[in-house]
Parts: structure tokens; sequence; C-alpha cells
């Protein structure tokens, strides 16, 4: 129970690896404050949580709405009397392709949701854990965090700035008791990355990417262990911290498993991938 009694707020935690994060959160003794872009959205996970004996509260909030943000917060004192941990989950990666060719109000969506929203998001829990002396601010990095990725270039820029705000925002508050790190789970398997929107003429540059799913990607439940890690008291003191789930070992391994596969010339497994194309923007 490494994280009993505290109180924990996810944004984007009704499905995917927001929700794998909120019930490994509770299973450590947490109570969960999650937040969605509907009130549709949070029934089923709301379920997830009562099923299973945890305590959980469901909030419609945007993570891209400074006002909304607040109010989730506001939800973790009114239900649960406190505030120790905040996950800035909420994500969207736009479409895949070239940049010159992606509509400008895709682009201007994922800057609001994946740059804005941690921003605020950090602004709303670093105010309150460096007054209270202590928290725990767990930003997600992925693609693009640490090098370039062309035909990605949205998610993968807004994951650079991710990267370089938290190790900003925990140098600037370092000497507060509040720990700020950025942790990558590697390739997650949720409908961010199965599901894709695509500029029509990119589809080829997507062959390989079932092998690589194949090779690298893992269910959400499967890559939380260091989250649960990061917010416990296991890293008091240690801010800026920045983990990454997929080591060079585990890739090494997956694409060891693929080549034996090719080698023995056994049936690949289906991925369930979706491609759904989008006209380029003139």
């Amino acid at each position: 129970m490494r994280l009993k009694d505290k109180v924990a707020v996810i944004t984007g935690g009704t499905r995917g690896l927001g929700r794998a994060l909120g019930l490994a959160f509770a299973a450590e003794g947490a109570r969960v404050v999650f937040s969605g872009r509907s009130a549709r959205s949070l029934a089923p996970a709301l379920a997830e949580f009562e099923k299973a004996g945890f305590q959980a509260h469901g909030w419609v909030a945007d993570a891209g709405d400074l006002e909304q943000t607040a109010a989730l917060a506001a939800q973790a004192f009114e239900v649960f009397g406190g505030l120790d941990i905040w996950v800035n989950n909420a994500g969207t990666q736009g479409v895949y392709g070239p940049t010159l060719d992606i509509d400008p109000g895709v682009i201007e969506q994922v800057v609001r949701t994946n740059v804005m929203g941690v921003y605020y998001g950090s602004r709303v829990a670093m105010r309150r854990f460096v007054e209270q002396g202590h928290g725990k601010l767990i930003n997600i990095i992925g693609a693009g965090g640490r090098s370039s990725t062309p035909y990605q270039n949205a998610l993968a820029s807004s994951k650079a700035w991710v990267r370089s705000f938290s190790h900003a925002l925990a140098a600037e508050t370092k000497d507060s008791g509040a720990g700020v790190y950025a942790y990558s789970p590697g390739i997650v398997l949720t409908d961010m990355l199965s599901d894709l929107r695509v500029v029509e003429g990119s589809e080829k540059r997507l062959e390989r990417f079932p092998t690589i799913m194949r090779m690298w990607a893992r269910p959400p439940e499967q890559v939380v262990e260091k989250a649960v890690w990061l917010a416990s008291s296991a890293t008091d003191g240690k801010t800026g911290l920045e983990i990454f789930n997929l080591t060079p070992f585990e890739m090494l391994a997956g694409a060891a498993r693929e080549g034996l596969r090719m080698l023995l010339r056994k049936e690949p497994p289906g991925v369930d991938l979706k491609i759904t194309t989008v006209p380029p923007s003139r």
C-alpha cells in the first residue's frame, strides 16, 4: 500500500493509460479523482473502480481549459479532503503525415491539450504542492520527447515541450518539498495508438507500424508500475527524475522475438490497427 491515504488526480483517466494508472494507484491505497471530456465517458470507468472496491470520483473537465482544471483540483479537496499526486495524462496525437499538409486547426488542438493542458495542470497542482510542502507531479512524455519524429511532428514536438517544461519546473521548485517527474511509458496499446488519422498519401509510411506494435507495444496495465513508484515516497527528495519504461534491453528483446518468428516462418499475430485518411490541407 505505497500510496495509502494519498489523493491522486489523473487527467484523461476514463480509458487507456489514464484508467490503468488510476486503478494501479487505487490498488496501492490512493483515493483517485479522474477527469473525462463527457459525463458519458465517466460512468464505465467509475463502475470499474467501484467493482474493485476502490474509492474514486469522476469529473467532467477539459484539460485545455484552466478554469475546468482548477475545478478538477477543487473536487479532490471537496470529495477526499486533499491533493497529493497529480498526473497530466490527457493528450491527443493529431494527424499522421507531413507537417505542411496538416490542417492548422489540428495542430492547435494538439497544442491546447498536450501543451496548455500540461501547463494548466502543473500550475494548479504545483501551487498547492509548494504551499503545503509536499506533492508529486507526473507529466507524461513519449514519442519525440528526446528526438524529432517526422510525420508525427505535432505530437512529438508537444512531448519535447513537456520534457523541457518538466525539468525547468523541477529546477525552479527544487527546495519546495514537491517533486516534478517526467514519465515515458513507451508504446502503449490504446485507442490513441491503434486508431490513426493519416494524411492521404502517407498510408504507405505506416506499412511497418504493425511490426513495431508487435515488437514493443504493451497493454497499459503493464506499464504503470514505474509511475506508481514515482508517486510513492521512494522518490521523496528526487525531483527532476525522468523515467523511460521501454529500456534498450526490452527493445532488443522485442526485436529478437520478432526476428525469431520470421526465421521460423510463423504467422504473425493480428494487430488491431484502424487507419482513417484525411485530405491534405491546402
